[in-house]
């Protein structure tokens, strides 16, 4: 059964679905594009992990003797000379805080050129982590963007989220969309292509660029999208009954997805 939503899902933003439709679309990608690649180029996975600490706390509690061994002790004593006693280490004063550590494993696409193996172009999916904003996560990510956007390298970032911040904010103003996809030119840094993507809109073909004179191929992520959700059965998991996940829908969205879900909703 495909997605009742013509393009981008937001239901497929939950927290407990994000992850594995973020390495399940990356793999997608990979496979559409390797066939238009071929042979100068081939698109690989490069997986990693982010781990980001989140401070719990936790009052702090004593460390309790071994009852059965004290016991055992008294009984010893009444019918033996007792020894010496020995210096008995002090007790280790256990944390008041524990950072409670979250571990995010993303994927990104590295389109590189066969032969050489130099890289090409990077296809970043954004995630809720390296959209965080005040997060080190996303200063990390804004970091190694700076780094890539310095080199010779093409940046494809596609960005599925409504929540968190777009990673070339505040430079560029942006319109009211819920969804993006931009691309940096190694050859032209000063212009930033962007596809803004409404809730109402199916997501669009974009260019991957390699190295010239080769032209850019495309990328449909909207046929990306489908075939996932069907592969994935994402219409048995999505409970499309609950409003969508946060951040919260404007009152127009709102009212788009009510009326589009009701026929979902009533046979649910």
């Amino acid at each position: 059964m495909p997605s009742p939503f013509p393009g981008m899902d937001p239901y497929l933003e939950a927290p407990d679905v994000w992850e594995g439709f973020h390495a399940n679309l990356a793999t997608e990608i990979q496979n559409q594009l390797n066939p238009r690649l071929r042979p100068k180029y081939v698109a690989r996975l490069a997986p990693y992990v982010v781990l980001a600490e989140r401070a719990v706390e936790e009052p702090a509690q004593r460390v309790k003797p071994d009852v059965a061994l004290y016991q055992l002790r008294e009984v010893a004593a009444a019918y033996t000379v007792a020894a010496p006693a020995t210096p008995q280490p002090p007790a280790i004063t256990p944390p008041g805080l524990i950072a409670a550590v979250e571990e995010f494993r993303l994927q990104r696409i590295e389109i590189v050129k066969v032969g050489g193996k130099s890289l090409v172009t990077v296809i970043e999916i954004l995630s809720p982590i390296n959209k965080r904003a005040g997060h080190k996560a996303q200063a990390d990510y804004a970091r190694k963007r700076r780094r890539l956007l310095q080199t010779n390298v093409h940046l494809l970032e596609i960005d599925l989220l409504r929540g968190g911040r777009r990673p070339c904010e505040p430079e560029v103003e942006l319109p009211n969309a819920p969804y993006f996809v931009f691309l940096s030119r190694a050859k032209r840094r000063e212009q930033l292509e962007i596809w803004p993507i409404y809730l109402s809109e199916p997501l669009p073909v974009v260019p991957v660029p390699l190295r010239a004179p080769d032209p850019d191929v495309p990328l449909d992520l909207g046929a990306a999208l489908r075939a996932i959700y069907d592969r994935a059965g994402y219409d048995l998991i999505l409970d499309y009954r609950r409003p969508p996940p946060r951040p919260d829908l404007s009152p127009e969205e709102s009212a788009w997805v009510a009326e589009l879900l009701q026929v979902v909703r009533a046979k649910a």
